[in-house]
């Protein structure tokens, strides 16, 4: 298909093709499916006599008056005359060319919301045009833009599009999604259709996406994604993995001895889950396994036990976190249970020294190192693995598509893939499991070890935070410690919002008896590591903390969180937060501590957010609802792709078409491979290749 991208023959780029590009708007095709925000009725004139207040109208009539207004601040008014009464147009922003096209006896075209009634008409910076063109005979859409592409512009560029884009079917008619009400639509008239709708159809089936021309649209939207995830699942079928088998015969192997050395036994969950992924490990093709548990469901303790099958196979394994602190704790856990058995780990990060970084480097080379531990550090140009086996990617939806695939690519033997096991505690709700990670294989943890304490969740006004702080000499006093997270590091002007380092101030003042740390993404790494080594040993009561305590902090004598302006917060990072604490033997509890600022109340979407967290502590119903409340795209960062693979189909809303692009997707790959491969580009382009990690 053409492209607008030019060949080093063609002019440079236009201001608006330019902005075509942003929003990737590179094919015809894109542009046809570019679809309208929502509609604007130019179709129909309205009298002013026939207006009601606050209606969102289009009037026509002639220019009586047109003043330039200097004294205060600087406006437009234009008086229309549409014959049954007159309106008032007040412009705070226009241009000369406006003016001029407002000028005393044109007749013009006004669209805009009315307001005044019996004091008179008026319309705030209204829309206008002249007069003298034809009333359109469709809807005018308004299309998502960005800077310097207007739209009148996009309009015409989607118009031209729709005639060069190619729309023949790429599913047979007898298995187009259709119900007994409503037969399926072909993709040319609905695309044709919702580009140009009506006047007399329902504004409300448009902008809610109910209208048939929506659900077919839907329906191909789906149908490339699951294509595109079982494209990829089958792909990767054709890679070669290490066959991960153990001995027949001798033993006791590392994974027994590691089970032996087991302060605890595994749960019915973690025992069946071990299996799924020893199983996968077995096979010469690729893993690509997501593992999925609420905070403190024993992930960890999977991942060492899949690295010990890697390792006493005779290759080597990969652990990647997103933070130090994680990656830390992953490193001083697994070395507690793996060196005691004999198995070199080598531990790799952005700050360490150069020396101490060639020391690693040569470990992993060497094969010397069985197990590495590390960042996103691990996947630099420089650090070469001798026999990479199997890829661990821990809290995976905080790494971007690249950095997945590169972790990856460090088995680089033709068509050769490491086994891959990705680690979440954020749960995947179920439609969210089928659409976009339909190409993954899911385990669950879904059981929680035995003495994990239940965790008592209160919601507080900032206005009872003295309470707060007896509360924490209350536990201080029992020998306990406390968290206490902030939102921001420094002052905002901005955000009326407290910060950790006057609350570190605060807090050390008002309990002088203990010591108080701060912990912050800003710190030296040397510097985080000792304050955590300090709070780990008890040597801190309380531990002023922002977020970068969310995940993979254990400190079982910690009972209470304290949780500032929570009401900023998302619901998975609340439930990550409070997973901090209860993972010791005493009674735990977490105190969301909410601001309204000059509101006495707090808003909607805050105000269910909080009141999930008190009513549950199950991460799986607190994923159902955060998918809920934010929608798929937030939920999971569109992949981590910075793109979303899903712009018209809501999955919370559309199950039955979901149900049918998963019935569809193999039948049609099986069946018909060119017309699904040209579905797949049609819709997602390159986009495509975001699956693939």
């Amino acid at each position: 298909m053409s492209s607008i991208t030019p060949s080093p023959s063609t002019k440079p780029l236009s201001g608006p093709q330019k902005a075509l590009r942003k929003l990737g708007l590179l094919r015809p095709i894109d542009l046809a499916l570019h679809l309208p925000l929502r509609y604007e009725d130019e179709t129909r004139i309205v009298k002013l006599s026939d207006a009601q207040e606050g209606q969102l109208l289009q009037i026509e009539g002639v220019v009586t008056a047109c003043e330039l207004r200097q004294r205060g601040r600087r406006q437009l008014l234009v008086t229309v005359d549409d014959g049954s009464d007159t309106c008032l147009l007040r412009f705070f922003s226009f241009y000369p060319t406006q003016q001029k096209a407002l000028a005393v006896g044109n007749r013009i075209r006004a669209r805009g919301e009315v307001r005044g009634g019996s004091l008179g008409w008026q319309m705030m910076h209204p829309t206008f045009k002249s007069a003298l063109a034809e009333l359109p005979a469709a809807l005018t859409p308004v299309y998502p833009t960005v800077a310097g592409l207007p739209q009148a512009y996009l309009r015409r560029a989607v118009q031209g599009a729709l005639d060069r884009a190619e729309l023949t079917e790429t599913v047979p008619p007898d298995r187009l999604y259709a119900t007994d009400r409503r037969p399926a639509w072909s993709l040319h008239h609905a695309l044709t259709f919702l580009h140009n709708p009506p006047p007399e159809v329902s504004l409300e089936t448009l902008e809610d996406h109910s209208h048939p021309a929506w659900e077919r649209l839907k329906a191909e939207e789906l149908l490339a994604q699951q294509l595109s995830q079982l494209q990829a699942k089958r792909e990767r079928a054709g890679f070669c993995a290490p066959a991960l088998r153990l001995p027949l015969h001798g033993g006791p192997f590392l994974p027994q001895q590691l089970l032996a050395a087991f302060a605890f036994e595994l749960t019915r969950a973690q025992q069946r889950v071990i299996r799924e992924i020893a199983s996968d490990l077995e096979r010469a093709v690729p893993m690509h396994r997501l593992l999925q548990g609420d905070v403190g469901a024993g992930k960890t303790v999977l991942a060492a036990l899949a690295g010990a099958i890697c390792i006493a196979a005779g290759r080597q394994c990969a652990l990647m976190a997103p933070t130090e602190i994680l990656a830390e704790q992953h490193f001083r856990k697994l070395i507690g249970w793996l060196e005691p058995l004999g198995v070199k780990t080598a531990w790799l990060t952005g700050s360490q020294s150069i020396r101490e970084r060639r020391a690693m480097l040569a470990l992993i080379a060497s094969g010397e190192a069985s197990l590495v531990v590390g960042t996103h550090a691990m996947i630099q140009d420089k650090v070469v693995f001798k026999g990479l086996a199997l890829a661990i990617i821990d809290e995976q939806h905080r790494f971007g598509v690249a950095q997945r695939l590169a972790l990856r690519s460090k088995l680089s033997q033709d068509r050769q893939e490491p086994h891959l096991l990705m680690m979440t505690a954020t749960p995947i709700p179920r439609t969210l499991a089928m659409s976009y990670y339909a190409d993954l294989d899911v385990s669950t943890l879904d059981e929680l070890p035995p003495g994990r304490t239940p965790i008592v969740t209160r919601i507080v006004n900032e206005g009872r935070r003295d309470e707060v702080i007896r509360r924490i000499h209350e536990q201080l006093a029992q020998g306990r410690q406390v968290y206490w997270v902030c939102p921001l590091i420094e002052e905002s002007e901005a955000l009326d919002l407290s910060n950790a380092t006057a609350t570190h101030a605060q807090l050390s003042a008002a309990l002088s008896d203990v010591a108080v740390g701060l912990l912050h993404s800003r710190l030296g790494s040397a510097e985080k590591k000792d304050v955590m080594a300090l709070f780990v040993s008890g040597r801190l009561g309380v531990l002023v903390s922002t977020t970068v305590i969310e995940v993979g902090v254990d400190v079982p004598n910690a009972t209470m969180m304290v949780i500032e302006h929570a009401e900023r917060f998302g619901l998975s990072q609340l439930h990550q937060l409070r997973g901090r604490v209860g993972r010791g033997g005493g009674a735990s509890a977490c105190v969301l501590l909410y601001s309204t600022g000059d509101s006495t109340r707090l808003g909607d979407t805050a105000r269910e957010r909080l009141r999930a967290m008190a009513q549950t502590s199950d991460g799986f119903e607190i994923a159902r609802r955060d998918l809920e409340i934010r929608g798929p795209g937030e939920f999971l960062g569109a992949r981590q792709s910075g793109a979303a693979l899903l712009r018209f189909a809501d999955l919370l809303a559309d199950g039955a078409l979901l149900d049918w692009a998963r019935q569809t997707a193999p039948w049609l790959l099986d069946r018909y491979p060119l017309l699904a491969q040209q579905h797949i580009q049609r819709w997602l382009g390159g986009k495509a290749e975001y699956l693939k990690a």
